[in-house]
């Protein structure tokens, strides 16, 4: 009785907590947004049991400071295994207590990395609007995939469906994976929606994660989407129910202007400058604003008007593209591994751009919790040893590249170091008998399995012979006249160096 009522203390202890910390969450978070985030959790072999676990608590301080129900946030969960499996759909729960229950509940699936099937399950089942669990019309959808990077399968063409259905999809990489692929299917803006991260560090970008969700998500939001030099596309949620029309002015600010009363010939709450106004009816959702200035900051407010309600005015900034914009330069796009010893590894990189790039920062830390070791690496190598390593050690090495300007590229990739594989010492070979020979030999090596035997048997033929590694010895039967007895010690990748004797 007395063990049940601590279990109990705990637990209440527990939600408790949950209930405080998003007690403690800023207004602009709790009831900011309404929309439905399906999380797409790699549960495959390729995950270790730790990676799982750290995946499973990024999203559980992920979604804790949103405001749950049928009006507001839905949240699901779909994970990736030989069998993708549903965990839970948008209508299961309605509060934080139930969400993080449930995401303490959920247990690894292993298997193959079955991506494709997990996205065909989410498109048809989960993400399609007008069944069980199903989003929501109207409303914006956002796909978060959690992956290690390890052989996700043909990703390109669901994901690409997902999006022209409007699925904002959103990738966090913890391991090695292909960049483009993932770049690809990742929705623009890529620079916020893509995020590479060591398992060990993966909540440091929950903040940035969480405001990417908030930004597509958030209620009676105003977004302005197809910037070009001279144009842009506004786009915005209907309030007025088809009465009354939308006001909408936009003009050029200056760096650092966020409104004001304005000077003779601009907007008040525009900024400085000329300012245009345009009107569209109320059951209108978007607007194309033309006539713009190439490389320019603008502000743009939107009003609702109604005759029988006062509704709040929404507001949004951007900036148009130059002229002939620069094409970004993708300062690190391959990551790899060669030369692997038991004690080091090589890592190189690519490509080579010293007139953008500072230097590198190479990290690494053996798996799963092993310190965190780092070396920084001239702009003019493309790669570097990590030496004084354990051996038969899996790693994750994290490659920056860092560039003058402060913005930094990374990309992470496993290494492993080879097992020991000490050679026999000592092997005697005694005839006791006619055509019996007696091996003796010295052996007890870390990581021993046991040891082969092997000798010629006459007319191109030979004897094999398995013995356990606590066996320093064996007698050999009807061994033909200066015939050659070899033994190997036996580890578990592979044979280390033998002796051989000959009868």
């Amino acid at each position: 009785m007395e063990v049940r009522k601590a279990l109990t203390c705990v637990l209440i202890s527990v939600f408790l907590w949950a209930g405080d910390a998003q007690d403690s969450v800023p207004d602009s978070v709790l009831n900011c947004c309404e929309g439905d985030v399906l999380f797409l959790l790699d549960s495959s072999g390729s995950v270790s049991s730790y990676e799982f676990s750290r995946m499973v608590d990024f999203l559980s301080e992920l979604a804790l400071p949103f405001s749950l129900g049928p009006d507001q946030v839905r949240v699901g969960l779909l994970q990736v295994g030989t069998e993708p499996h549903l965990e839970f759909g948008f209508d299961a729960y309605s509060s934080q207590r139930g969400l993080q229950a449930a995401l303490e509940r959920t247990k690894q699936l292993k298997g193959d990395t079955n991506t494709v099937d997990a996205l065909l399950m989410a498109r048809n089942q989960v993400l399609k609007q007008g069944v069980p669990g199903g989003a929501r019309p109207d409303l914006p959808r956002v796909l978060v995939w959690l992956t290690d990077g390890v052989d996700p399968g043909e990703v390109r063409e669901p994901m690409t469906r997902l999006r022209e259905e409007g699925v904002a999809v959103l990738v966090v990489s913890t391991g090695h994976g292909n960049y483009q692929v993932l770049r690809e299917v990742t929705s623009p803006p890529t620079e916020e929606h893509l995020f590479f991260v060591d398992i060990d560090d993966i909540n440091i970008i929950s903040e940035d994660l969480r405001n990417a969700i908030i930004e597509i998500i958030r209620a009676e939001r105003l977004q302005v989407k197809s910037v070009t030099a001279t144009s842009a596309q506004l786009e915005w949620r209907p309030v007025l129910a088809g009465t009354g029309y939308y006001d909408i002015q936009f003009g050029p600010i200056r760096t650092g202007q966020t409104g004001g009363t304005g000077a003779p010939g601009t907007s008040p709450g525009i900024g400085l400058g000329p300012f245009q106004r345009i009107t569209r009816p109320g059951d209108a959702s978007s607007a194309q604003l033309i006539g713009l200035r190439p490389d320019t900051t603008y502000k743009v407010t939107l009003t609702p008007k109604a005759n029988l309600e006062f509704l709040n005015s929404l507001q949004a900034t951007f900036t148009t593209q130059t002229v002939n914009p620069q094409p970004e330069v993708q300062t690190l796009s391959t990551v790899s591994v060669s030369e692997s010893s038991s004690r080091s590894v090589r890592v190189s990189w690519a490509p080579l751009l010293p007139h953008l790039i500072r230097d590198y920062q190479v990290e690494y830390s053996a798996l799963p919790s092993g310190p965190l070791r780092v070396t920084r690496v001239s702009n003019t190598q493309s790669s570097t040893v990590l030496t004084d390593l354990q051996p038969d050690t899996q790693f994750l090495v994290t490659v920056s590249a860092r560039q003058s300007n402060g913005k930094e590229r990374a990309m992470s990739v496993k290494a492993c170091t080879q097992e020991v594989l000490p050679a026999l010492s000592d092997l005697q070979l005694t005839t006791v008998g006619n055509e019996s020979v007696q091996l003796r030999w010295k052996g007890s090596f870390d990581g021993l399995r046991g040891y082969w035997v092997t000798w010629d048997r006459g007319q191109s033929q030979h004897s094999t012979l398995y013995l356990p590694p606590n066996r320093l010895s064996t007698t050999l039967t009807h061994v033909p006249s200066r015939a050659r007895v070899c033994v190997s010690p036996v580890y578990r990748t592979a044979r280390g160096e033998g002796l051989c004797c000959t009868a």
